[in-house]
């Protein structure tokens, strides 16, 4: 994770998650979950936050647990939602990840990585997807040069296929590249079965 980034999600904790709590739910996310994830599966939720999409994907019957980089995040998940397990995780690599998953969101985490991890981060998600697994990974586009936010927050500058060839097309369910209807954003959504 890029350290200003994770500085910024640090510091910045508490006010980050009081913004996601008050923003609407992402139904449109949500729909695609319950589309295309296993039912009741084995589900790692990378680059969690505050625990709002790992506590609806409990409230649906997933096996879920939390993973993120910032230890302020982590606390106030399991403040919030202490029947699910949130656990300190690093991407590009999930080195503290070993087992497997039937399920795997990354929401809107990957364009903090610089683009020269962007590779290592989706093998990392593939090596911890079991065999028809299901993985959703989603990012915010950022068009032209990297921009940081004024909290320091970093959002890489890549085309959509830097993402789509690290995949084997047969394997991608659903690819949509659209404005989101929670953010107002233009985001990249990509729905991948592990072979």
């Amino acid at each position: 994770m890029d350290k200003k980034t994770l500085s910024a999600y640090s510091e910045l904790a508490k006010n980050y998650s009081e913004d996601w709590l008050s923003q609407p739910q992402p139904s449109d996310m949500y729909q695609l979950l319950k589309t295309f994830f296993v039912p009741g599966g084995k589900t790692a939720d990378i680059g969690c936050g505050n625990g709002r999409d790992a506590n609806w994907m409990a409230e649906n019957g997933f096996k879920v647990c939390g993973f993120d980089s910032s230890t302020e995040l982590l606390a106030i998940a399991s403040s919030l939602y202490p029947n699910i397990k949130f656990t300190q995780a690093y991407l590009p690599e999930l080195k503290e990840l070993s087992e497997p998953y039937q399920n795997i969101l990354c929401e809107t985490v990957i364009m903090h990585l610089p683009k020269t991890q962007v590779a290592a981060a989706i093998e990392s998600l593939k090596r911890i997807l079991l065999k028809d697994g299901v993985l959703y990974l989603s990012w915010r586009v950022t068009e032209g040069e990297d921009t940081r936010h004024s909290d320091g927050r970093l959002y890489s500058a890549f085309e959509p296929d830097i993402i789509l060839n690290q995949f084997d097309r047969d394997g991608i369910l659903h690819f949509e590249d659209k404005v989101s209807a929670s953010s107002g954003k233009r985001v990249c959504r990509l729905i991948y079965r592990g072979k």
